[in-house]
């Protein structure tokens, strides 16, 4: 399948994609994650130390993102022989869902981290709640949530991604020319809204399951362990309503959007000079 970017370029591009939209649009992903979580969005922090968990969040980036592409793009090549071009929009569904599951094995334990030091009023730092984690839990600490995740994350993706193929195949066909990175971050910012709205009650959930304490429990007391998605999402919908299962739905929106934006217009900006060549929407 030509103009699907090489192994090296996926590793780059990608890599420099998470890293700059990470970094740009951190404070959004703080207050998201206040406003979800079952402490309120005042006693979680509000307003203040938004940038609390950058640390942890930048260092996971990279490697994340890296991971992402490479695994999708080699999907991409290797189903679309098998599936050939009528089929593309299943190609891309199957490798958007492959890529997540690879990145969510790295992802989680960053994610984890950076929640608490987003939502938690304590001065502990990332290193701090590593050990604490690790002496508590053990390994397993680092990965709760890691279903949650991936059951957000794959939806997620198997929306935006053959949406901002489709986007771009029918740009470039209206404009009979290959398209330029800016258009392609476009219509990655318009596939990642739509996306982000519709997957936010999943994004709720990933979120409490996240920054559930034993200490402090769930307002369930028969639940002794860590609930699982169905189990979050009735405690939310009983107790919230509709409101609680879409809390953070704007900043979640707007944050993603224009992540999109720069996610995947530095993607396609880096691919664009690594392989002197613009990014082709037909792959």
């Amino acid at each position: 399948m030509d103009g699907i970017p090489s192994f090296t370029t996926s590793i780059v591009a990608g890599g420099a994609a998470g890293l700059t939209v990470d970094l740009s649009l951190f404070p959004l992903d703080t207050l998201k994650t206040r406003l979800q979580s079952e402490q309120g969005f005042l006693k979680s922090g509000g307003f203040k130390n938004v940038y609390r968990g950058i640390v942890p969040a930048a260092a996971g980036s990279v490697p994340c993102a890296a991971l992402f592409f490479c695994t999708y793009n080699s999907c991409k090549n290797n189903l679309g022989c098998v599936f050939g071009p009528e089929l593309k929009p299943v190609v891309h569904l199957l490798s958007a869902s492959a890529g997540e599951v690879a990145a969510c094995s790295f992802r989680v334990p960053v994610e984890i981290i950076k929640q608490r030091l987003q939502a938690t009023a304590t001065q502990k730092s990332a290193l701090q709640l590593t050990a604490s984690l690790w002496r508590d839990e053990g390994i397993t600490g680092f990965y709760r949530g890691l279903g949650s995740t991936i059951l957000r994350e794959v939806p997620f993706s198997c929306l935006q991604f053959p949406l901002w193929e489709m986007l771009k195949s029918t740009w470039q066909e209206k404009c009979n020319r290959s398209i330029a990175p800016w258009e392609g971050a476009v219509c990655g910012a318009i596939a990642g809204g739509f996306s982000a709205a519709v997957t936010t009650p999943l994004d709720v959930a990933k979120t409490r399951i996240m920054l559930y304490s034993r200490d402090r429990g769930v307002p369930q007391p028969s639940l002794q362990k860590v609930p699982g998605v169905r189990d979050i999402l009735g405690i939310i919908y009983r107790g919230e309503g509709i409101k609680g299962l879409f809390a953070g739905v704007t900043p979640r929106v707007v944050w993603i959007t224009v992540g999109g934006l720069i996610f995947f217009g530095m993607y396609e900006y880096t691919v664009d000079i690594l392989d002197r060549r613009r990014t082709p929407t037909l792959s």
